[in-house]
């Protein structure tokens, strides 16, 4: 049982060191009260914003109420300069930091900021529910979004002692809701490379306000990202490149190389930014089968409306062709009205001048073909 006398004065000898003896959110001296689900020692004024964060802080009288073993345990182990640690970590220069005599609005918003939304960790972690690959259902796993390392890592128990079940690297992430895809208001799909291909997660949260917060935080480690790969770039021209939706998603037939081969239905993206035609057999598949480089007209690409001869297997008989240096790729669409937004949407594309970016682009795809699905 705990010693209520004991902790208490556990309690007062922790709010006298130097790192503890002020208000960790506004420095107020002497903090009589404390968050002991934060660990930090705050005054009574900050407290009362604490309450209100039930969800996040839990606030108890360092010297009126009675403390367990547990929590003053917990508050021996944490502390002020450990929750400005974490909390703190990355405030911005010109951030002011409320003072005991400031307004109540700036003192609310700094602590909202810190514990809430965590806007100055230097990372964003939560739960979110992910698709799985065995029968596709969602299951709840760790995501943990590192703006300083530009890594975004999920991990497949909550217990982060058992390492990532993959580690992200930001410099080829995309981040765009998705809801009628996944099937719930608030989907959100991530997109990024491995071994040269595309990968995809599909997630969601329950809380719309969550998932908002997940997209702007990852936005926000792209801008990050950005604004050290390419330092002399304005921040309009970077933000045009942080995140996009993709110009053009469905479904279509596609046929093989020599044009003789079965069609099969795949789920077709076109991402206009990195001028790839990836398909996929279904629309929430994790990896693309395969991917078709959009470039110029004036580099031997063009797209047209067509109604192929020889054709084994489709369904449908809206054609589109794709002519590439390498090879001319057959496509055909259910209706007429999307064989002319994917011809649009092409030529678009097409139409556009190459970057320097692009090149090297077009050098790692050169139409690549993976698991037989040519």
């Amino acid at each position: 049982m705990a010693n209520k006398d004991r902790n208490k004065t556990i309690l007062l000898e922790l709010g006298k060191l130097p790192e503890n003896n002020q208000c960790a959110d506004c420095s107020a001296p002497d903090p009589d009260w404390a968050s002991y689900k934060l660990g930090v020692f705050v005054c009574l004024n900050c407290s009362g914003v604490h309450r209100n964060l039930s969800n996040i802080s839990r606030v108890k009288s360092i010297r009126l109420d009675f403390w367990d073993d547990e929590l003053v345990k917990f508050m021996k182990t944490n502390g002020n300069a450990t929750g400005r640690a974490i909390y703190e970590k990355a405030v911005p220069a010109f951030y002011y930091r409320p003072q005991q005599e400031d307004c109540a609005v700036l003192r609310e918003q700094w602590i909202r900021a810190k514990y809430e939304r965590m806007e100055f960790t230097g990372f964003y972690e939560g739960m979110l529910w992910k698709k799985g690959k065995e029968k596709g259902q969602f299951q709840r796993r760790k995501f943990v979004l590192s703006e300083k390392e530009f890594t975004l890592v999920y991990y497949n128990k909550e217990d982060p002692s058992k390492g990532p079940k993959a580690l992200i690297s930001i410099k080829d992430v995309n981040v765009t809701f998705q809801p009628e895809k996944i099937g719930h208001a608030h989907g959100l799909q991530i997109t990024y490379q491995k071994d040269s291909h595309t990968r995809s997660i599909f997630v969601y949260h329950e809380s719309g306000e969550e998932i908002v917060n997940w997209f702007n935080a990852i936005r926000a480690a792209r801008f990050a990202y950005l604004k050290t790969a390419y330092p002399t770039g304005s921040d309009k021209e970077l933000r045009t490149r942080i995140t996009r939706n993709y110009l053009k998603e469905g479904y279509m037939e596609k046929t093989g190389p020599m044009q003789k081969e079965t069609f099969k239905k795949r789920w077709f993206i076109l991402d206009s930014q990195d001028r790839k035609l990836l398909y996929f057999k279904s629309q929430l598949d994790a990896e693309e089968l395969g991917v078709v480089f959009i470039g110029t007209e004036t580099n031997g690409y063009s797209v047209s409306e067509c109604i192929p001869k020889r054709t084994r297997g489709n369904r449908w008989r809206c054609g589109v062709t794709v002519d590439t240096p390498d090879r001319q790729f057959v496509f055909m669409c259910e209706q007429e009205r999307e064989q002319r937004e994917w011809v649009e949407a092409l030529r678009e594309v097409i139409s556009k001048p190459m970057q320097p970016q692009d090149y090297t682009s077009k050098s790692h795809v050169t139409s690549i073909h993976t698991t037989g699905d040519s």
